[in-house]
């Protein structure tokens, strides 16, 4: 039996961050498949015994079970002593990063995409609001990253792995990318980290 598991699905960019993160520290871990395309989420018996929040990830480890990517992040760096900040000002960093993502980045980029890859709703007033809003998260990163190869400075942590979980999905990605061309040079920078590998080589698809 793998030391951790992580329950997921391919198409989710938040259990690819805490997939990402396992298979770049050389953790010895194996996907467990959550059905979230035909409801295993909203079901009662998931939500009593799996997660009460009703998502994934989940990540197992010996007798704890964490949930929420930044929490699993957080404590992955903490148990493989890799990716994470070396100083109370680069923890403040991460945090304030990954923070950002989960409010002004993944929040937005993965509700237009999951609206207009999955559900099919075409353009609607919700993806009108959406759209800006995602390209000007996109902006702030790409700006920030003119002036360092990675988020907090010159290596990698757990910041860049919260950031770029939805934006290694190539042509699902519902904006362009190639516009931003710091975002750009900082996605192949990840790509050449020894160990990488896309979402639906770690993950089983849903769908």
């Amino acid at each position: 039996m793998s030391e951790y598991t992580l329950h997921c699905f391919g198409e989710s960019g938040n259990a690819y961050k805490a997939a990402l993160m396992l298979e770049l520290s050389r953790c010895d871990w194996s996907p467990v498949w959550v059905d979230y395309f035909n409801g295993e989420t909203r079901q009662a018996e998931f939500r009593a015994g799996t997660n009460e929040m009703g998502e994934v990830p989940i990540l197992g480890h010996k007798r704890l079970k964490l949930t929420q990517s930044g929490v699993i992040l957080d404590y992955l760096a903490e148990q493989t002593r890799k990716f994470g900040p070396k100083s109370e000002d680069e923890r403040r960093e991460v945090w304030r990063w990954i923070l950002f993502d989960n409010h002004k980045f993944t929040s937005y980029l993965a509700t237009l995409r999951f609206m207009i890859n999955f559900t099919k709703t075409g353009e609607t007033p919700v993806t009108e609001f959406l759209r800006p809003r995602v390209i000007s998260a996109l902006k702030i990163v790409d700006q920030h990253l003119a002036g360092q190869p990675f988020i907090i400075g010159k290596r990698a942590t757990i910041a860049d792995f919260s950031l770029c979980g939805y934006l290694f999905y190539g042509e699902e990605i519902p904006v362009p990318l190639q516009e931003h061309i710091h975002v750009m040079k900082w996605l192949d920078r990840i790509r050449a980290l020894p160990g990488w590998k896309p979402p639906y080589e770690l993950m089983p698809r849903g769908i």
